[in-house]
């Protein structure tokens, strides 16, 4: 079957989706629908209602556009059917029913941005930084009754740089699944609906890839310099991990402050050992005794804003106040002329 033959249905709502529709569309690939999360009311009322990318692309390139609040109601189903897909393609959309993974033909594939099994989830990308992941990468297979369980078909590989923040990674994925995405469906073209695939290997070393909310990306100063230095760019710039600026007075309210950037200084807090109350990252300390320098401390520094952790100094680099922009540090700094009188929790 040539390629403009094979009628193909695509599913998915976010930027992320996008680069894997632009390319099936860009190369000739016949994508006769797409399938797309319903409008997302914005603005103080919630009046405005703000289209997906994914819709967004495919009204400008004249794509039928379907947008079920349900995926099992009955009348998206009778749209899909019409469409008579022989594929359907999903890229970060949602979990499917079987009545529609099972309908086309030759099946319904999904691009998920990670090396399955590892980081099955809603933010597998968030969560290879946070963790510190020096590789990751894009994986194609068939939809199953599971989330991300199904028999895998194809994957690659991305090498994450130790000083990448979530945006880089984003969009080296975007652009490597959108790739693997056509190569999938050739393969698919090539033998006939009948693309070899392997089942995933369960493992309990596995990573799950979590939704991530705001409770999420509060930092915790209590563990090491390296650890905070990877959830805070694996939240970077997108949703943005935050703390509290807590005054020593405690008759003064917190503030809260999104970080951006930090840089790792290798500077141990003195003496090798820090106060903390968590008992799981006390085999983090490098010394039996506190030195009374608490987790959190914050200190100025040849115009740098360092922050006392479990076991090193942290350079926060990239900051934002409540209520004011983004900002380097060392211009917060400007209005900030007393640290030591504060904590970060």
């Amino acid at each position: 079957m040539e390629k403009k033959k094979l009628r193909i249905v695509f599913m998915g709502t976010p930027e992320f989706a996008v680069g894997s529709l632009q390319r099936l569309v860009e190369n000739g690939y016949n994508v006769v629908a797409v399938v797309t999360q319903p409008d997302k009311p914005v603005g103080r009322h919630g009046s405005v209602l703000r289209p997906s990318p994914v819709k967004e692309y495919a009204l400008a390139n004249g794509l039928p556009v379907l947008q079920p609040l349900k995926m099992k109601d009955e009348h998206f189903l009778e749209q899909l059917r019409s469409y008579h897909a022989d594929l359907q393609v999903v890229v970060a959309f949602r979990m499917l029913p079987e009545v529609v993974w099972a309908m086309p033909r030759f099946g319904t594939f999904n691009v998920h941005a990670a090396l399955l099994p590892d980081y099955r989830g809603a933010a597998p990308i968030n969560w290879a930084v946070i963790n510190g992941e020096t590789l990751t990468g894009v994986t194609t297979f068939f939809l199953d009754h599971d989330i991300d369980t199904g028999r895998i078909i194809a994957q690659r590989q991305f090498p994450i740089p130790d000083d990448a923040d979530v945006e880089y990674v984003y969009d080296g994925l975007m652009q490597l699944g959108a790739q693997l995405c056509t190569d999938t469906v050739d393969l698919v073209l090539s033998t006939d609906g009948n693309a070899p695939s392997q089942p995933q290997q369960d493992s309990d070393a596995h990573h799950a890839a979590p939704k991530i909310f705001k409770e999420t990306c509060a930092i915790d100063f209590s563990l090491t310099a390296k650890r905070i230095y990877d959830f805070v760019r694996g939240l970077s710039p997108v949703p943005g991990a935050w703390c509290l600026l807590t005054p020593r007075d405690a008759n003064a309210p917190d503030q809260v402050l999104k970080v951006y950037k930090t840089a790792k200084t290798h500077k141990s807090v003195a003496g090798g050992a820090l106060v903390s109350s968590a008992p799981d990252y006390k085999a983090a300390n490098t010394g039996d005794q506190p030195t009374g320098v608490e987790v959190g401390t914050l200190k100025a520094e040849n115009r740098r804003l360092l922050v006392a952790t479990v076991d090193e100094w942290l350079e926060i680099v990239e900051l934002q106040p409540a209520g004011k922009k983004r900002m380097a540090a060392r211009d917060y700094l400007n209005g900030f002329q007393h640290p030591d009188d504060f904590l970060l929790k």
